[in-house]
């Protein structure tokens, strides 16, 4: 009652947006001494992390094989078979691309670091023949300092002996915490039912009531984000890699395996990715065939116009939602704050926060006015509501289910 009065004051919400504004302030001002915390909390749990990032990303396998072998009755039996044979396929992968992939890698860098000197010959011909001089640009020295390249690299080794050692040592370190971190992510996909079944008797205990059910369809939007884009995003990325790799080989044209694999990477980066990816191809094929390097460049277009407009509509659908700005300002703001991880992260996390907007937050506001938008239709706030209310009705009618559902199920 005595709480009730305050808040009914005139000064209150003065006085909390102040509090806000202040707290606001310390945080931004002392981000860099937050984020060095945080990342030396992350420091210390890294492989417990990895591996909890491992079984997420395995997880949606061992779903499918978990659907795949419903004849089985046991719910134990199922899912211990369905993860062994997740982490099994995994691993295969892995080592078939590595066994194909790294020597055809070798094998073109051997061949670029060999051929060097006559690719940047061709090069400078071919810009002469455009009419840049050289006092604009002039590659003599490059030519001349990669002739006595073995040389620069045996000088370098022997000057920072102590270096190179400390790299190695570190580099072990992290294949080391790799190692861990996949069998951690082993150990917790198995109890996943158990962990689970923790977390919502946390979650009931915090929230207890309908806004448990609120809190628990939001949790499960946010993990249908995420599971979807990884996922979506990996069998895309496949398919870029696939396709380059078919057309180059079709074409006659060098470093297949090389190429194509910056290009599958690249890919995963959103926005600016694919970009990044075709300048280094096209870079690597200039020096080898110029004419290569332009059909490449042309494909490299086409392919990734398709990719825009027909593979990842078709892959993703209607699963973010989210406009083209928004993932953009995202991938700025992910990548000046956390680098690489920051990209990565951008999408399903512009995702979960468009989403958190729309059907929570901005709908609480405009039942605190009196405001509703379900007539009109704009920004979709009834259809919003109904896909809400739909999620939570379906989520009530299987709530025994869910907690006898294995660990590939969801």
């Amino acid at each position: 009652m005595r709480m009730g009065k305050i808040r009914s004051a005139p000064w209150y919400p003065h006085t909390v947006a102040i509090c806000i504004g202040v707290l606001l302030y310390f945080f931004l001002a002392s981000f860099s001494d937050i984020r060095a915390g945080i990342n030396t909390f992350f420091g210390y749990f890294s492989p417990v992390i990895l591996g909890c990032v491992i079984a997420y990303i395995v997880n949606p396998l061992a779903g499918l094989f978990s659907r795949l072998f419903r004849v089985i009755k046991k719910d134990g039996t199922r899912r211990l078979i369905s993860n062994a044979l997740a982490f099994f396929v995994v691993v295969l992968f892995i080592f078939f691309t590595g066994l194909i992939l790294v020597p055809q890698m070798i094998d073109s860098i051997k061949t670029f670091v060999g051929n060097l000197d006559g690719y940047i010959a061709s090069l400078s011909h071919m810009l002469e023949n455009l009419g840049v001089t050289k006092s604009m640009f002039d590659l003599s020295s490059v030519i001349d300092s990669t002739e006595n390249l073995l040389d620069v690299i045996s000088k370098y080794i022997k000057e920072n002996t102590n270096t190179i050692l400390n790299t190695s040592v570190n580099a072990g370190m992290i294949v080391f915490r790799w190692v861990i971190a996949f069998i951690l992510s082993i150990y917790l996909l198995t109890e996943k039912p158990r962990l689970k079944k923790g977390v919502q008797r946390l979650l009931r205990a915090l929230f207890g009531g309908e806004r448990y059910e609120e809190v628990h369809i939001f949790l499960r939007k946010c993990d249908k984000i995420c599971s979807r884009y990884i996922v979506y995003n990996l069998i895309d990325s496949l398919i870029i890699g696939g396709v380059n790799a078919v057309f180059m080989t079709i074409c006659g044209m060098q470093y297949v395996g090389l190429i194509s694999f910056v290009a599958a990477v690249t890919n995963l980066i959103p926005t600016f990715g694919p970009m990044v990816g075709a300048v280094i191809a096209v870079f690597i094929l200039l020096m080898v065939n110029p004419t290569h390097a332009l059909i490449f460049l042309i494909f490299t277009l086409v392919l990734q116009t398709l990719d825009a407009y027909v593979i990842k509509p078709k892959l993703f659908g209607n699963s973010l939602g989210v406009s083209g700005l928004l993932i953009m300002v995202g991938v700025i703001a992910g990548s000046n704050m956390f680098g690489v991880v920051g990209i990565l992260l951008a999408v399903p996390a512009v995702a979960i926060i468009d989403f958190a907007y729309t059907t929570m937050f901005l709908p609480m506001l405009e039942k605190k006015h009196g405001i509703f938008s379900g007539e009109d239709g704009n920004d979709g706030g009834g259809k919003d509501e109904k896909e809400t209310a739909g999620e939570k009705n379906e989520n009530e009618s299987a709530g025994v289910k869910d907690e006898k559902e294995t660990a590939g199920e969801e």
